[in-house]
Order: C-alpha cells, then structure tokens, then sequence
C-alpha cells in the first residue's frame, strides 16, 4: 500500500488507485491517514465533519463513511472487506485506527528521514544533515492535502505539519549556507521568501546567500521589503538580529562569509 497526504489524497497498491470522491469520506480518510496506527475518536471524526452541529444521525452516517472506506481500500488493495475491517481499519473502543507499515505513508517517512537529519545535524554533520532533510522534503507534492476540504480539526493538523515544512527548510538551508552552497539554495530560498513575506528566518537566509552570490544591493533590497511589509502588515521593525544583519551586509563584514546567519555558531 502506498499512501499520500503531503500533496494529494492517494491510496495506490499494485497498479491500482484507490477511487474515494466523495468529500465528507474523502475526509475521514485523510484524519485517519494524517493519524495513522492510532486511535482517532469518533468525537474527534464528528467535529472534523459537522464542526459542533453534528445531525442526530452522526454516529450512524459517520458508520456509513467508514464502511465507504473500507470499500475502497479493499478494491485497491484486492481484500475483502472483512479482511479490511479486521486488519488495517478497525474498529476500537471509542473510534477508528487505520494500520499502516514502515514506508507506507509518505508523512511517516517525511518524519523519518526529518528526525534523522536533524540528528546528523546535532553530530555536526552537515552534509549527511542536509541530504537527509532534502530527501524528506522532496516526499512534498503540494501544500498537505491539498485536494481535500478540510474541517477544523484537519486544519489544525496540516497547519502544524506546514509549520513542520518550514523548519525543515530552514535547517536545511542553514546546513547548505555552512557548507557554502549559497548558489545551490539561492533559487529555491528565493521562492519561499516571495511566499513567506513575513518569515525574518526565511528572510536572513535569502540575504546572506545573495550577499554570498555577489549580489549585495539585492541583499539589501530584499532587507527593505521585508523591514516595509512588516510596518505595513503589523505595524513592527524587524528583529535586532535582522538590523544587524543589514548593517554587517553594508559593511561587508567578514562573519558573513563564514556563517549560516549573523549570529549563528559555526559547527567546530
């Protein structure tokens, strides 16, 4: 079986594609999938579905999108619907547990291969570090789930996984600046910038590897977008470290060339 949640929706084995279309199933899919091997209570798939106005007929209609799944996963996976309910989506005491193995769901992997990566990084390995991290971000195909109308509880869920993309990138990318990659990462640190204005991490990353590419006055444009969408959007000066990081750009200060950001510590 081969699951996906970072991108869109898939349930694939041997072949075939698992065919769920209709938006309230295709969302207890996704709740069991984002928790997989674990036990999601019914409470928990109801507020997902109604939000806190669940029909008098939840628990008998949630049963319904339950069976629904099962139904496709026995058609892709070539079971039968009893061997689906009795080994992969079973009923437990308060809720519903979708079982999953090692290197089944892309988002287990992704977690894998992001916690051995900041491990490496942790032993000061900065190479192994950062190929580990890219591996785990190339499992992304899109925004997580993003084909499926989420409910509150599945927003929360993608918003904190987002918040987990983000901080992979930046270890990654502060990986990439100590071993002087800055022309590697330039590219791509130039896209997250433009979608995350608001981001200083994000930001400092995007000025030290354009000052590092020769690209100075960039550097220090990209210092006023970032200090005027901040006034503009919250009302606030950027961070002492980013006014700092301006003025060691205008200054040409040496550190730039040998640290990840001004005021990161280089690995001994």
């Amino acid at each position: 079986m081969d699951c996906r949640v970072l991108g869109q929706l898939a349930v694939r084995s041997g072949g075939r594609v698992g065919c769920l279309t209709a938006p309230k199933p295709r969302k207890v899919l996704a709740l069991l999938l984002m928790r997989a091997n674990l036990v999601v209570p019914i409470e928990t798939l109801s507020r997902e579905l109604w939000r806190d106005e669940p029909p008098a007929s939840a628990q008998t209609t949630l049963q319904t999108y339950v069976l629904q799944v099962r139904r496709m996963l026995a058609a892709t996976l070539g079971l039968s619907s009893e061997e689906v309910a009795r080994d992969i989506l079973v009923t437990a005491a308060d809720g519903y547990l979708l079982r999953v193995q090692q290197g089944e769901l892309d988002l287990h992997e992704y977690s894998r291969l992001a916690a051995e990566g900041r491990a490496a990084l942790a032993e000061r390995d900065d190479t192994l570090g950062s190929c580990l991290l890219g591996k785990a971000l190339k499992l992304w195909q899109d925004a997580a789930l993003v084909d499926v109308r989420l409910g509150p509880v599945l927003t929360v869920e993608v918003s904190q996984l987002e918040e987990s993309r983000l901080a992979t990138c930046k270890l990654r990318f502060d990986a990439e600046l100590r071993l002087d990659r800055h022309h590697a990462v330039l590219c791509e640190l130039s896209g997250l910038a433009a979608q995350h204005p608001l981001h200083e991490d994000l930001q400092a990353q995007y000025m030290v590897a354009l000052y590092r590419a020769g690209r100075r006055t960039d550097a220090l444009n990209a210092f006023q977008r970032l200090r005027r969408t901040l006034l503009e959007d919250v009302g606030l000066e950027p961070s002492r470290r980013i006014h700092s990081l301006q003025r060691a750009i205008l200054s040409s200060d040496p550190a730039l060339d040998h640290f990840a950001f001004l005021g990161a510590e280089q690995p001994a």
